[in-house]
């Protein structure tokens, strides 16, 4: 039989619809960042539900970075400005979610970094390429010594990288991002038996990019960077998996 297909109907709880609402206003500007909610008492009339509903709405806005609720505040939740700490929140639990596979993950962020180290060519300050450096000489002053020490050095270049590509959005997303596929492959990059190995090769996928960025040539860091991300990733996905990130090298 032809026609539409249709999907079995959810059940929506109240609370779900009052956040929605309240979601919409701050989405559209009518709730601007330091603006009040109504008390909770205004709020069960304008909804029409409960006080255990408005409160777990409320509750649900805060987690999502929102608004804040004090309890018992007689002027009403405040809207918050926008905030990286809870896109990375959402973003975090999104991945996380969807499960999206670790392949996907690596794409993902070859996309991003390829960005990053793009625009930093073009727009990075002689400051921020010299933060760039320091994070480099520490990953080398690490290797064989402190595995911790050099984690934390790469995550520093590659904050200074996308700081100077000067776009919040891919600041946050990298990060994001990174952080999962790190956790996920985090055993067997401790248990690699060439781990100083793949240091050393990471730090000269670093270097190349950096001077790339010196010279303010994008293409080549963008490059670069994919592929030392490809390199570096490659052996933790399965064959097909590999031929799509390939695909981000041609």
């Amino acid at each position: 039989m032809g026609g539409p297909r249709f999907e079995p109907v959810r059940t929506v709880r109240a609370y779900e619809r009052v956040v929605e609402q309240i979601e919409e206003a701050v989405e559209s500007g009518a709730l601007s960042p330091g603006a009040r909610l109504p008390s909770e008492r205004e709020l069960m009339v304008q909804f029409s539900v409960s006080r255990s509903t408005v409160r777990e709405a409320l509750r649900v806005l805060q987690a999502r970075g929102l608004v804040r609720s004090r309890p018992g505040d007689p002027h009403g939740a405040e809207v918050l400005p926008f905030s990286p700490a809870a896109l990375h929140k959402s973003m975090t639990t999104l991945a996380r979610m969807a499960e999206l596979s670790l392949g996907e993950l690596v794409q993902f962020r070859m996309v991003l970094d390829g960005s990053a180290v793009l625009l930093a060519a073009r727009l990075r300050t002689e400051e921020q390429l010299a933060e760039m450096c320091e994070a480099v000489a520490a990953m080398r002053a690490a290797v064989g010594r402190d595995a911790e020490a050099f984690g934390a050095a790469d995550v520093a270049f590659h904050d200074a990288v996308a700081r100077a590509g000067g776009n919040k959005l891919i600041q946050v997303c990298t990060d994001v991002v990174r952080s999962i596929v790190l956790k996920l492959i985090a055993e067997r990059i401790a248990a690699a038996p060439d781990r100083e190995e793949l240091m050393r090769r990471s730090i000269r996928h670093h270097e190349e990019v950096i001077a790339a960025i010196r010279a303010g040539d994008g293409p080549l860091a963008a490059q670069l960077s994919r592929k030392a991300m490809y390199d570096y990733y490659a052996g933790y996905v399965d064959e097909g998996e590999r031929s799509a990130l390939r695909a981000l090298l041609e």
